[in-house]
Formats: structure tokens, sequence, C-alpha cells
């Protein structure tokens, strides 16, 4: 797969702020920023399509949680088949985050420890301030119920997966 999802675009990233800045992994075949149909304005995510994979997964790794326009990027491999996606398989919901010290980036490298990671992300407010949650999204739903029956004395974090949550509301 060549094509990467690039989530939590500033309003006023273009395509040619794209261009320049995935460029540097390699050759683009096409990019774009998805767009409102009335009003044009950018939905606040894009795609990113590289002829080679190699070279969109060089992408993925070099500009994950990097910043462009003031904004911490969220950059997944594009899945056209989205089941997976809403099953929810493998979500995990993060709460009591430090909100002076945690961002995307220390998020993903802290829960990588339990499994691989399809995406993560701390929940900002409009001006880039963490609001103190996250959401976490492993590729498996045993990595994420790992991640929850850990025991963390070390943390005050929470986390609630949400098949976990389902089955216990299934219960009462």
């Amino acid at each position: 797969m060549n094509s990467l999802y690039v989530g939590d675009l500033h309003q006023n990233v273009t395509e040619p702020d794209l261009n320049e800045m995935f460029s540097e992994a390699g050759p683009i075949f096409s990019f774009r920023v998805c767009r409102d149909r009335d009003t044009h304005r950018s939905l606040g995510y894009a795609y990113v399509n590289f002829y080679q994979q190699d070279d969109a997964e060089r992408a993925l790794l070099m500009f994950s949680n990097d910043m462009l326009q003031g904004r911490y990027l969220r950059i997944m491999k594009s899945d056209p088949d989205c089941t997976l996606r809403k099953s929810g398989v493998g979500n995990i919901f993060i709460k009591n985050l430090d909100k002076k010290s945690i961002t995307n980036k220390n998020l993903y490298e802290t829960f990588s420890a339990f499994g691989d990671i399809y995406s993560s992300k701390v929940v900002c407010d409009e001006n880039g301030h963490s609001k103190g949650y996250g959401y976490i999204r492993y590729k498996t739903q045993e990595a994420s119920e790992r991640r929850c029956l850990e025991p963390r004395p070390e943390s005050s974090t929470t986390c609630l997966s949400r098949t976990l949550a389902e089955t216990r509301t299934m219960r009462n």
C-alpha cells in the first residue's frame, strides 16, 4: 500500500506544503487536501500517494508526529478496507494524561511497548493544547488488552478498551 492518511492538519495547509514536506521521502504520485464541497475549507486531513511502498513507509517514519504549521501530524497507512477501522478492534481511550508533557510522539513511544500501533493521538483544543486524553489504535485486540491489563503504579493514566467496555456493558 503506497497511500498515507495525514490527519490533524491546520486549516491553512495546502497541497504545495504537503509536496514540499513529503517529497523528501521519495517521488509522490499524487496528494490531496480533503475539502468541504460547499465552502472548500480544509477538512483537516489529506492523502499522499507515493509511487513506491518503500517511500510511503519512509515518509511514515520520517514525519509521524512532526509539526506542520504549528500542529502535530497524525500519519498512518491509508486502508481502503474500512471494516477493521469501524470494528473498533484494538482501540483504547487513555485519560488523565499530563496536559503539559504528553505529546503525540511520546504517547506513541510509551504505548508501543505493548504492541504495534496503527495510530495514536493526544486530543488538543483549537490552540493546540492537550485536553488530557487521547486514543491509541493497536493493530491487534490482544495488544490493546495487554496494555489495559498491565499494572501502572508509576502512572496515573487510565485506559479503556472499546471492546472491553462493550463487554462490561453487556454484562450489566
